[in-house]
């Protein structure tokens, strides 16, 4: 089952504006050229507590081995940005 484009975009508001930024963007501009596994992945990652992303996203902290990937690809997308 996949989660409709959206469902996601909902997902993606969160309570911090950076999180809600980075999120968005990574939809935006990303997510549709992601592969199922991947796109599963994003889907999973939105679950998460916001202060958990945060802390992936700044690299406060290392997220689980399963959301590593998409992590990566968030934070790639974000600092490609101007």
């Amino acid at each position: 089952m996949t989660t409709s484009i959206n469902r996601l975009r909902w997902l993606c508001r969160r309570g911090m504006l950076e999180l809600d930024a980075w999120l968005t963007l990574f939809l935006d501009t990303r997510h549709a050229d992601l592969t199922p596994e991947m796109q599963t992945a994003f889907a999973r990652l939105l679950d998460q507590d916001d202060m958990a992303l945060f802390d992936w996203f700044t690299g406060e902290s290392e997220p689980p081995a399963e959301l590593q990937a998409i992590v990566e690809a968030i934070k790639s997308t974000r600092y490609q940005q101007p």
